[in-house]
């Protein structure tokens, strides 16, 4: 079973920049829709908002991610662990199926490489945040950190 500590000391930090990417994703997708509007749903042209290409489709999606990401930000309960561990995965999975389909018709959500390198940049920064914003009682994360102390010879 994983282990995810609790009540790391700097899970207040990994929550912040969990919702700067939340709030970057939110602005590019606002941003994208504005400079897509009119335009067909799955259109690959060349609409680029926030130094990422972009279609209708992809800046929607963006716009229900990055407040989705905001939400899980802005909780002091687990919702934002498990949310930022999803949002990970979905974030990496998706840059890298995009990446295999970029000179091809499938790219339906007009995806360029540097929108595939920040996915994936956006998806291992929401995993590693996803894996030290995991929040419990005082009691438990004390009993992990006698347990830590304990396994390491000549811990304290």
């Amino acid at each position: 079973m994983a282990h995810f500590p609790v009540n790391h000391p700097a899970r207040a930090l990994y929550r912040v920049l969990a919702g700067v990417i939340g709030l970057y994703i939110l602005v590019f997708g606002v941003w994208g829709v504005v400079a897509t509007w009119g335009e067909g749903l799955f259109d690959r042209g060349g609409t680029w908002a926030l130094g990422l290409r972009t279609n209708l489709a992809f800046s929607l999606v963006s716009v229900i991610f990055g407040a989705v990401l905001m939400v899980g930000a802005s909780r002091r309960s687990n919702l934002g662990h498990y949310m930022n561990l999803t949002a990970g995965v979905v974030f990496l999975v998706t840059g890298v199926l995009m990446m295999s389909v970029l000179q091809t018709s499938a790219n339906f959500l007009n995806f360029s490489m540097s929108t595939v390198i920040v996915s994936l940049l956006f998806g291992l920064v929401l995993l590693a945040t996803g894996l030290y914003d995991k929040v419990g009682p005082p009691e438990r994360a004390e009993a992990e950190r006698r347990h830590r102390r304990a396994a390491v010879p000549g811990g304290r």
